[in-house]
């Protein structure tokens, strides 16, 4: 059985990791997020799942701006062959969420780990970041060092990449 999003912050409580929760209606596509998203500090971001044709699932969360060449991001991931999304079922037998809730914060689902997480290098280096708390209904603030002790302690250190931007200031 899937935690709910008062175990994972129960279980971000017990790792000593504070975080910030703002509730709003739910929200399932990034421009969405930016209409609602009012003050909050702190990254945003894009959350895919995907798979590629050996069945390896990778968990990708790049900042909301991030340009992914899906074509081309198995290349910098590693992966074997191109990659396809994973289909709504896998998602919720895997990570435990459903499509729109995708976040980080699942892996906390994925036990044993089979997931992959690939951070973008922005967030890695950042301060704090927002990601929805296993449903889209909320916003959960966390600090980056945190996120990235939650990453560990669930067993999927990140592989950090440079995704390219707008301006096309990064690799992909």
């Amino acid at each position: 059985m899937p935690m709910t999003r008062d175990d994972l912050l129960a279980f971000l409580e017990t790792l000593g990791i504070a975080t910030e929760t703002v509730e709003h209606p739910p929200l399932f596509t990034v421009a969405e997020s930016k209409e609602l998203r009012g003050a909050l500090t702190g990254l945003h971001s894009k959350n895919l799942f995907v798979k590629d044709k050996k069945g390896r699932l990778f968990l990708v969360v790049a900042v909301e701006d991030s340009v992914i060449d899906l074509k081309r991001l198995h290349e910098l991931i590693g992966a074997s062959g191109r990659l396809s999304f994973g289909s709504a079922e896998l998602l919720l037998e895997v990570l435990g969420v459903t499509p729109g809730s995708v976040t980080p914060f699942a892996l906390v689902n994925d036990a044993p780990p089979r997931v992959t997480l690939v951070l973008d290098r922005r967030i890695a280096e950042g301060a704090e970041a927002n990601f929805h708390p296993l449903v889209n209904t909320a916003t959960t603030r966390i600090a980056v060092a945190d996120l990235l002790a939650f990453a560990k302690a669930t067993g999927h250190p990140p592989l950090v990449v440079a995704f390219g931007t707008p301006a096309g200031e990064a690799d992909l």
